[in-house]
């Protein structure tokens, strides 16, 4: 090759290479990422020196107040009947500079179905109040969004159709997906802190307060499907909480009115209950919430997990390395309050919490931890160790940099694409488990009696039905029906070729297994739908089908009522065990 052609081969590739982006190398970013991390701590030790103990305290709480906007006259007498700290959200703001604010439906912050201006607006209106405090420190503004039976978003927003849904598609990519959506929207409504997922493993039947808000009884689904929840939540920057630490799924007390025990051995603990949390903690998981339930195994005082420095600093920190935040659940819970009311906060604090969540009553709370640091119960070192980590999810998270929410992001919530996911997810969880002389699917022009439970939505199920052909009755009962009730059903039941039955937990209630043997007792080939928990079919194994939906929002009737009559073919796998009936992966199709 002559040697001028030669220089100009290479003269050309080395402009071509300076005109070309250069790909960044994972070195690259590994110190981009460092770099960040540094500017975060810089920021956050600056912030630390300038904020007085009172604001750092106040830091430490994630509060709720009544109202749909942050200075709402019609709850002044609400909130301080019921020790919010102050009139509205404003004062209490002003008052103890808190850290943050939960969002529920029944304090009217969120309506049912809610309103997205509504909701922003709040969000940036309380986010201006505290950008106009002295510290300048942007608030978490958080809810419960599962997706499922917890979900304070709902309509028009995209409704999901929760975890224990998501467990029987055993699919990855549509957790992350779920989990996107949920981000996206919520972001969108300002809100940047998600209670979600729920790491629990359900393992328990008669479980009152998780069952389906689990994905599995298997922990490393659970930690599977969870971790991707947590990727999907974070990538929208969204702050994810794994909870409940060390894990609720083996209790029949509900924490929120008792304080249950799981009595798990050593080895149970850390293959099953700890599993996900482990798996959680390696993916980065921003935040775990604390559980109020006594677990022997790992400290025997009695107190909740929530107030054991064994299990918060002992387990959480220490053993698994975890140093985000800890967030306690909430504080006004019955499970919490073994203690005075203002040695409750205190103790949380010292046990290793760093966000003390919904105290039942706020200045009692806050000056309690105030106190405690004043008299040196509560070291400024502890205090600032906490106040760190709250600053620093913070900037990481962008709440610091972008605290507030521009409407045009509204366009987000309920998109076509999203609705169009959350239908398919749905439609893949349905899993139909028995169906014995192949009574499903529903034909066509035959009358089928549609009963149970109004909460099991049973009429809307009627009514869908109706819609796709069938010669449809729907008669709703109560969640305990009558004896009146089962009567009229039985009647309405005799002119019918197929009866459907919607339950809703009727593996615990003793009313609505009298009904489905009443109704079997004519002669009728039965179908019972569970329209929430899968432990239902454990009351009726006599039943000719069995098809679980994992919720009862319309999301899954709209999927069941498909299902139902064969235009989607059931595909979900049993997630959980059916004791005695039908092992966990179960699943069959038509």
């Amino acid at each position: 090759m002559p040697k001028k052609i030669w220089v100009f081969m290479l003269t050309f590739v080395f402009l071509l290479s300076l005109m070309l982006p250069n790909a960044p190398t994972a070195q690259a970013k590994g110190k981009s990422k460092g770099n960040q991390e540094k500017i975060a701590k810089k920021w956050v030790k600056k912030k630390l020196k300038s904020m007085s103990v009172e604001e750092k305290v106040g830091q430490l709480f994630i509060i709720h107040a009544y109202g749909k906007t942050p200075t709402d006259p019609d709850y002044t007498e609400t909130n301080l009947n019921s020790k919010r700290g102050g009139a509205n959200y404003k004062e209490i703001i002003e008052k103890f500079h808190i850290g943050g604010v939960i969002y529920f439906n029944w304090n009217d912050n969120i309506g049912t179905p809610i309103n997205p201006k509504q909701v922003q607006a709040l969000s940036n209106g309380l986010q201006k109040i505290a950008l106009k405090q002295k510290s300048k420190i942007p608030l978490f503004i958080s809810t419960d969004q599962e997706g499922g039976i917890v979900a304070r978003v709902t309509e028009p927003a995209t409704v999901l159709p929760g975890n224990m849904a998501l467990g029987a598609t055993k699919s990855v990519t549509y957790a992350k997906k779920s989990a996107e959506i949920i981000g996206t929207e919520l972001k969108s409504l300002g809100i940047n802190m998600d209670f979600a997922p729920d790491l629990d493993v359900n393992v328990n039947p008669e479980n009152p307060v998780i069952g389906v808000r689990s994905y599995s009884e298997n922990p490393n689904l659970v930690g599977t499907l969870g971790t991707a929840q947590i990727e999907g939540l974070q990538k929208q920057n969204v702050i994810a909480t794994g909870k409940h630490f060390p894990g609720h799924g083996d209790t029949n007390v509900d924490s929120h009115y008792g304080l249950p025990i799981v009595n798990h051995d050593l080895k149970t603990l850390y293959e099953v209950d700890l599993n996900p949390f482990r798996t959680a903690i390696k993916s980065g998981v921003d935040a775990i919430m604390t559980a109020h339930i006594v677990v022997p195994a790992l400290d025997s005082s009695g107190l909740p997990a929530t107030l054991s420095k064994p299990i918060m600093t002992g387990v959480l920190r220490n053993q698994l390395k975890y140093d985000g935040l800890i967030i306690t659940d909430s504080l006004d819970m019955s499970g919490a309050n073994v203690l005075p009311a203002d040695q409750v906060p205190v103790a949380a604090f010292e046990a290793g919490a760093d966000i003390l969540l919904n105290p039942p009553d706020v200045e009692l709370a806050y000056k309690s931890i105030l106190k405690a640091v004043k008299t040196k119960k509560i070291s400024k070192k502890r205090l600032d160790q906490s106040v760190t980590r709250i600053l620093l999810a913070k900037y990481k998270r962008g709440i610091i940099k972008q605290p507030l929410t521009k409407e045009k992001m509204l366009k987000k919530i309920g998109t076509p694409e999203n609705l169009k996911m959350a239908d398919e997810i749905t439609e893949k969880s349905i899993t139909l488990i028995k169906n014995d002389h192949h009574t499903l699917p529903l034909k066509r022009n035959q009358k089928v009696l549609i009963t149970g439970p109004t909460t099991a939505n049973s009429e809307r199920l009627g009514t869908l039905l109706t819609d796709k052909g069938l010669d449809a009755i729907a008669y709703g009962t109560n969640t305990s029906p009558t004896a009146a009730e089962i009567q009229t059903a039985v009647d309405k039941a005799k002119n019918t070729e197929v009866i459907v039955v919607a339950t809703y937990n009727a593996n615990t209630n003793t009313a609505q297994q009298t009904m489905v043997k009443a109704l079997k007792q004519t002669g009728k080939p039965v179908v019972i739908a569970s329209m929430r928990n899968p432990y239902d079919i454990m009351s009726f194994p006599e039943v000719d089908a069995n098809i679980l939906t994992y919720g009862n929002r319309d999301i899954s009737t709209r999927a069941l009522a498909k299902a139902l009559v064969g235009e989607i073919s059931p595909s979900g796998k049993l997630p959980v065990t059916i004791p005695g009936l039908y092992s966990f992966g179960t699943g069959l199709h038509y």
